[in-house]
């Protein structure tokens, strides 16, 4: 067995091994890293569009709790679900495969993780890999070209972007993000018109924590809830910017004498000027990351003992995520373009690659889809541009809105019943298992 590991080229057309069987080989489909609003419309996109290409792809098998369910040969026959199931994940939340934080590491450190999924897809006649997730996924999706192609099973393998933190690089956006920026703007809205009416009596600042670990693409969003027509006092802290709490407080003074109240949005990620998180534990998560304990009542309590101002915080947390109900219609478009061109673009020969979202104008929004190569995606985070916030670094400048507006337009609604919106929960029903040895995570 060849053991020297070789980079493919971006964009390669691969040469499978001959088959005995000639029927067309099948597709493998996993979810990773933290789900979405939308991530099911691209599995929509993907799935709906392999069922079309039948003389490129027989079925696809999805990874029952992500990239574990190839490792563990814990496969899910998506043939085995009517259209209208199929159909209906385009408008129904989180993962419906199942996702995983499990990080998948260099070559030489997980070899035989990277060999045990190569003996699955061999088993199960697997010719394609569609991993749908954000920048950790698409290094993975880069490894399981270069070990493919090394141990003589070539994979087109083709990264599907997700991230509610916008940042990967290349692509204008990331399916997830306008959805979670829909939500934050118009939590940000409500809740400010709300401390708004108490304020005279009773509580004068509201902090809402939002997601975003080193990019503030998120936080901006809370920008959208003012604007001209809705003129509210807002403070953003953005990760990009070093916490200076000296500053911080005199601008939530500032807006709180002269409105009467004020509302603060915070990443999750803002930094002390030494580096350390303000909500730091201590502990680290699957991928590594430091993991964070809630920085609203640390900004809060900062606001309390510093100014003696009554306040109420929340998290959005899974909240800003899982909102399908108001989900930006741009969003589940882009979402479903790029499962879609997954498929195309993998039974054209494409390998190592992920489809982009690119803008072609602001005004009419117009959009279309791209093509990236993973060796420029693979671990480069992409960063709020310092032209999208304002000199004193706590709101948005006008090229932000710009950027931000289309992203956040639309609805999509999702059918009702009895006042709840209907999602669907799949059958996900297995396949059966064709290797003998088990492996051990």
């Amino acid at each position: 067995m060849a053991t020297k590991k070789r980079r493919t080229q971006t964009t390669q057309t691969t040469r499978r091994p001959a088959r005995s069987r000639t029927r067309p080989p099948n597709a493998f489909y996993a979810q990773s890293g933290g789900v979405t609003a939308v991530i099911n419309a691209s599995a929509c996109g993907v799935i709906e569009t392999a069922r079309r290409k039948k003389r490129h792809i027989h079925k696809v098998y999805a990874g029952r709790n992500g990239i574990i369910g190839a490792l563990t040969e814990d496969l899910i026959d998506t043939s085995a679900e009517s259209a209208s199931a199929i159909r209906a994940l385009r408008h129904t939340p989180s993962g419906a495969f199942g996702s995983c934080r499990h990080k998948l590491k260099d070559l030489d450190q997980s070899r035989a993780e990277y060999e045990r999924l190569i003996e699955v897809f061999q088993a199960h006649d697997i010719g394609y890999f569609f991993y749908n997730g954000g920048g950790d996924s698409a290094d993975t999706c880069l490894k399981v070209s270069q070990i493919s192609a090394a141990l003589g099973y070539p994979i087109r393998a083709i990264h599907i972007p997700k991230t509610v933190d916008n940042d990967l690089p290349i692509t204008d956006t990331c399916p997830g993000f306008g959805s979670v920026a829909k939500y934050v703007a118009v939590s940000t809205r409500e809740a400010s018109f709300d401390v708004a009416s108490m304020a005279k009596t009773s509580t004068k600042i509201f902090v809402l924590e939002v997601m975003g670990r080193h990019a503030g693409w998120i936080a901006a969003a809370g920008g959208m809830a003012a604007d001209e027509n809705c003129d509210l006092p807002i403070v953003i802290l953005f990760p990009e910017m070093t916490f200076d709490e000296n500053k911080f407080l005199a601008r939530v003074a500032q807006l709180e004498k002269k409105y009467g109240y004020c509302s603060v949005v915070v990443s999750e990620g803002v930094r002390w000027p030494d580096g350390r998180f303000l909500a730091e534990t201590g502990l680290r998560d699957a991928f590594g990351h430091a993991q964070l304990g809630g920085v609203a009542p640390v900004v809060a309590k900062l606001i309390k003992d510093n100014l003696g101002l009554k306040y109420h915080w929340a998290v959005a947390d899974y909240l800003q995520r899982a909102a399908r109900h108001i989900a930006s219609k741009t969003d589940v478009d882009q979402a479903y373009a790029v499962g879609k061109a997954a498929v195309e673009l993998a039974v054209k020969g494409h390998n190592s690659v992920m489809p982009t979202i690119k803008r072609i104008s602001n005004t009419p929004y117009k959009w279309t889809v791209g093509l990236a190569p993973l060796t420029k995606v693979a671990n480069v985070e992409k960063m709020m541009p310092r032209n999208f916030t304002t000199k004193d670094g706590f709101g948005i400048t006008a090229a932000c809105r710009r950027y931000l507006e289309p992203l956040m337009k639309g609805e999509d609604y999702p059918p009702y019943r009895n006042g709840l919106p209907r999602y669907v929960r799949l059958r996900n029903t297995p396949v059966k298992r064709k290797l003998k040895t088990r492996f051990e995570l």
